[in-house]
């Protein structure tokens, strides 16, 4: 007899209009996929495909308009969601900032301390525990919320262009940091991007959306051998992938590959 394979989340038949004054718009349309657990799924596709209410929907901040969203045993997983701006509290320094999750839940301080270090040598910002926010670098204000997603250990990580207002060299370092981190929790993550290049470096499975009303035109296994360097944007495999996933992103062709 086979077996069910475990799976993280499971997007059953899932669209989601959203009213309108002329009618309704439709932003995603027929999505069908499951996630392990443990997998790095990126999402790519053109502006106003759906990218970021894919991930609102897991997060729970929305409900589908049709289809269903399907978790092991019916239960939701704990959530930790990142943002394009990392949204500190400027009277909080970076200590206070990464506690406050735990703050809310009432945890004790003696646990609050012992995690909000674990989750500061995590990120790399040992140096910056006291440093207010004004005084963070763009990268160093998104570690400190990556550190504030990650401090309630969830069961699922999700990351909506946390970095896409950061510049080119920085957004490269803050990926490699990322891959880091991810190659020490293991969380199962989904990442929205907008960049092929990040989407490969980091991924084990990449999906590609449509044009509104987004639905799945291409879902690409990522074969790169980990671990990953800046080297492997130059691996001949990484420059092949990425033509397809640039051309699923222009053409959007009906294409599924297994994973």
């Amino acid at each position: 007899m086979n077996k069910t394979k475990p799976f993280a989340f499971r997007f059953a038949d899932v669209s989601m209009n959203f009213p309108e004054p002329q009618g309704e718009l439709e932003a995603l349309e027929h999505l069908t996929f499951s996630v392990p657990p443990r997998q790095f799924l990126c999402v790519l596709g053109p502006s106003g495909s759906g990218k970021s209410t894919l991930l609102r929907l897991l997060a729970g901040l929305l409900q589908p308009t049709a289809g269903a969203i399907r978790y092991p045993e019916g239960i939701q997983p704990s959530v930790g969601l990142v943002f394009q701006h990392a949204n500190l509290m400027p009277w909080r320094d970076v200590t206070a900032n990464i506690s406050l999750p735990l703050e809310l839940r009432g945890v004790p301080e003696a646990q609050q301390r012992q995690r909000v270090e674990q989750m500061i040598e995590l990120v790399g910002l040992r140096e910056f525990r006291h440093a207010w926010p004004a005084t963070l670098s763009g990268g160093m204000a998104q570690r400190v919320a990556i550190a504030r997603a990650l401090i309630q250990d969830p069961d699922l990580l999700l990351l909506d262009e946390p970095f896409g207002a950061l510049d080119a060299i920085t957004r490269e370092r803050m990926g490699s940091e990322l891959l880091r981190i991810w190659e020490l929790s293991r969380k199962t993550v989904v990442l929205v991007t907008h960049s092929i290049s990040e989407a490969l470096l980091l991924s084990d499975r990449v999906i590609v959306l449509t044009r509104r009303p987004g639905s799945i035109c291409l879902d690409l296994s990522n074969s790169l051998p980990r671990p990953r360097t800046e080297e492997t944007r130059y691996d001949p495999a990484f420059v092949q992938l990425s033509r397809r996933l640039r051309n699923a992103i222009q053409q959007e062709p009906s294409v599924s590959l297994p994973h």
